[in-house]
């Protein structure tokens, strides 16, 4: 990976550009270089802003060890990152035990650096008035973890009461894009004080050496999924696998015979080394031996810390250390594993964020690896069992998840008006839309630059649009009536031309992200809706006649049977979208036509647009029979 003269990736010299601000918000993929991106930003508030001391609080003891001693001048930079042995605070021990410490730090003129746990932070938030933290730079890694919802997140609360009481500076980083999925990482209000920095997975892959591409697929299994894994568990490749919670439909709840189910998919445990805890199993396609952590079986916690160790200290840089990892809660967020290819998951993950993270396991750059593979292995619903609408929810889930990673993944556009008479040619990665409304306000600005994939996460985990979306809702009702509604349940303080135009947005990133760009001879063209259209004649019109996230219908149809696929579709009628005066009031003119050329809506019609407008229709059927009773009520009190 190139680096500048600083020794810095293009990720963190976009970050060290933002220096001076007193409040830094970065997003960007795990494996980035959050961390040395900190330790620039820290060394420079602390030799040139007047900062005393930094402090770094991760999630976990084990995401510690990003924050060690790291030598930076040897590569240009002006100073290196220190840390002295007694103010590393993710050392064994309870994290309350170790807020003396922190105190003793704060208290010390001659310490600079600290690094410590969320929770010893949060237990010394609570022992300190918020202006013992004047003059120091607060680095929170893995900041989703926090949260606006004060009764879920104490360190939330805690962490506004010291903005708000002294002069901190504050570097939040988080490796999602999505602001810990319903509940959002800090208020708008909040949030509209740090300065953002964003950096994607496009841009990342486009800086690595090695990795080009970055692959999301589904698989679906009837049955026991140990029973279908061999069908996606590729053992040529360095594989992780994240077998689903005992709490979860997908599990037998029996974890250990699960793993012990995985291994006979690979072949048999010839031996398993005492002091590692590595199994050492011979393939049974080839007599080849895998070497497989497992991280599931907790029976003996001395043995698996001595795996853990093995992983992190040996497996991290030999790529022959270790073939396969078997894990249920751990080896995702901060584990390391650099030659990791596959992250093969089974079952449905409710938190966005938890995805991120594990696809964050296979993106490190590593000699011999030019493609990385996230792989959902997901039960299909079966119509003979009681859960078959929770089933049919979370397929749909996981789908849409999947589809809005793939929206991270893509390319980034930039999008401006396309004005009478521009025949000038767009600028790269630019594209012109007539009738599009570029953001007229900062507010917009900012909400585009970089809450746009967070805005599209809560559109698809919006039950109403989920289902919508699958069930091939008319394509206008999802642009123009959906996706306002959900912009301004988000957004209250947007004007209404300020919904429209991120709306427009919206719509337009989606689609077109959503669609394939091909160049013919000196035209360029992109997919939308199963055919080319020409660049140059793109209009925000013809983009709204494009349901943005209908490739999720697109994606079940072509990966389940027929059977199943009717399963699903039965599943969403029973349990029908409902219908706002909003949509009816947009759906009206469209029924009407629709009327004067095929008749009168069928409610039990195949066509999913025509069953919604005759939905539509009841609606407003009941809706003007109850203001005719309203009327004759009042009608009889008056008379009375």
């Amino acid at each position: 990976m190139t680096t500048d003269s600083l020794g810095m990736r293009e990720m963190q010299q976009r970050v060290f550009e933002k220096r001076d601000a007193q409040r830094l918000l970065v997003k960007a993929p795990p494996a980035s270089g959050k961390s040395r991106a900190l330790m620039f930003v820290a060394l420079d508030k602390l030799y040139y802003q007047g900062r005393k001391k930094v402090i770094v609080a991760v999630p976990e003891r084990s995401i510690g060890a990003s924050f060690a001693p790291t030598e930076l001048t040897k590569f240009g930079f002006f100073a290196d990152w220190e840390i002295q042995e007694k103010h590393n605070l993710c050392d064994p021990g309870s994290s309350q035990g170790k807020v003396g410490a922190f105190i003793d730090f704060l208290n010390d003129p001659t310490s600079v650096t600290l690094v410590c746990t969320h929770a010893t932070l949060r237990f010394a938030f609570e022992k300190l008035a918020p202006d013992a933290f004047n003059g120091t730079v607060l680095a929170i890694d893995e900041f989703h973890h926090v949260s606006a919802d004060t009764e879920s997140s104490r360190l939330g609360a805690l962490l506004r009461d010291v903005m708000n009481g002294s002069d901190v500076h504050i570097v939040a980083m988080t490796g999602s894009y999505f602001r810990g999925d319903s509940v959002p990482v800090l208020s708008a209000d909040d949030e509209a004080k740090f300065t953002p920095v964003t950096f994607n997975y496009y841009d990342q892959l486009n800086g690595y050496q090695y990795l080009k591409s970055l692959g999301i697929g589904h698989h679906f299994y009837q049955g026991r999924y140990f029973e279908a894994i061999g069908e996606v568990f590729d053992l040529d490749k360095k594989t992780i696998i994240h077998i689903p919670s005992v709490n979860s439909g997908e599990s037998t709840k029996d974890k250990i015979e699960e793993v012990g189910r995985i291994f006979d998919v690979i072949g048999e445990v010839v031996h398993t080394d005492p002091v590692t805890g590595i199994h050492d199993v011979r393939r049974s396609d080839n007599g080849e031996i895998l070497r497989v952590a497992d991280l599931v079986d907790d029976t003996d916690q001395a043995k698996r810390a001595k795996t853990l160790h093995y992983l992190s200290t040996v497996a991290s840089k030999n790529r022959d250390a270790v073939d396969a990892i078997i894990a249920l809660g751990m080896a995702k967020e901060g584990f390391d594993w650099p030659f990791a290819e596959h992250a093969l998951t089974v079952g449905y993950r409710a938190s966005l964020t938890e995805v991120i993270q594990i696809i964050g396991r296979v993106t490190r750059d590593s000699p011999g690896k030019s493609h990385a593979q996230f792989t959902n292995l997901i039960a299909e619903p079966d119509a003979s069992q009681d859960e078959v609408k929770v089933s049919v929810n979370n397929m749909l889930k996981a789908i849409t998840a999947s589809l809005l990673m793939e929206q991270v993944l893509a390319q980034n556009f930039t999008f401006k008006t396309k004005r009478p008479g521009d025949d000038s040619p767009s600028e790269p990665g630019q594209l012109k839309i007539k009738g599009f409304k570029e953001p007229s306000t900062e507010r917009v600005k900012q909400i585009v630059e970089t809450d746009l994939n967070d805005l599209k996460a809560t559109i698809l985990q919006d039950d109403t649009f989920a289902k919508a979306a699958v069930g091939s809702l008319d394509a206008e009702q999802a642009n123009k009536v959906l996706i306002p509604k959900i912009i301004r349940e988000r957004y209250p303080d947007l004007t209404e031309t300020e919904v429209e135009e991120l709306r427009q947005q919206v719509v337009v990133d989606s689609v077109t992200k959503n669609g394939e760009i091909q160049t013919v001879g000196d035209k360029r063209f992109v997919k939308m809706a199963e055919r080319f259209v020409n660049i140059d004649e793109l209009n925000i019109n013809l983009i709204d006649s494009v349901n943005p996230f209908q490739r999720a219908f697109e994606v079940l149809s072509k990966s389940v049977t027929p059977s199943v696929l009717r399963i699903v579709q039965d599943s969403i009628t029973s349990t029908r979208v409902e219908v706002t005066e909003e949509e009816a009031l947009a759906a009206w003119p469209k029924i009407q036509q629709w009327a004067k050329l095929n008749g009168r809506p069928d409610v039990r019609s195949e066509n999913p647009i025509e069953k919604r407008y005759a939905e539509i229709l009841l609606f407003l059927q009941r809706k003007k029979q109850q203001k005719a009773a309203a009327q004759q009520a009042a009608k009889m009190v008056d008379e009375a």
